[in-house]
């Protein structure tokens, strides 16, 4: 029983510390990357682990922590490739078969999540202009963390 109490507390401190914003790109994640840094100016850099959700499901992250604002921003990738070896009856030996995961499964449609810790709603609406302003997004808008099932695989 203790357990849970503590937990429902951490759970409660995270609920309105982070926006997100929605991209719908099929850019490459360095590309897209690159490409909101260069409009948004932002510092987006790949941090040197990806997030594992388990053994087969990794997800690119990039992030930048903007100490002059005190604003921490984390571009995650929703997709990931994974490699399933299919067992073959035939001659061949054994298929490997590709198919795409998803880090926030109840938002397939998104390629990406721009996490946004600590900043205000005026800076949140600047940088969705900016976002949809870059040639390759297909849309970026804000996304209700409130109602997100798989919100937290976002807190790490």
């Amino acid at each position: 029983m203790g357990m849970l109490t503590t937990h429902k507390i951490s759970a409660d401190l995270y609920d309105d510390s982070f926006s997100l914003i929605a991209i719908h790109s099929d850019l490459e994640d360095y590309a897209i990357t690159y490409a909101i840094n260069s409009n948004c100016g932002l510092y987006l850099k790949r941090m040197k682990k990806d997030l594992c959700l388990n053994k087969d499901m990794s997800f690119s992250v990039f992030d930048w922590d903007d100490e002059m604002n005190d604003v921490y921003w984390t571009l995650i990738s929703n997709k990931c490739e994974v490699e399933e070896v299919v067992p073959s009856d035939g001659l061949f030996g054994n298929n490997i078969s590709r198919r795409t995961d998803h880090l926030v499964k109840e938002r397939k449609e998104v390629d990406y999540f721009l996490k946004v810790d600590a900043a205000d709603e005026t800076l949140i609406i600047q940088k969705i202009k900016s976002i949809n302003k870059i040639s390759k997004v297909i849309t970026a808008y804000p996304l209700d963390t409130e109602n997100l099932k798989s919100k937290r695989n976002l807190i790490f």
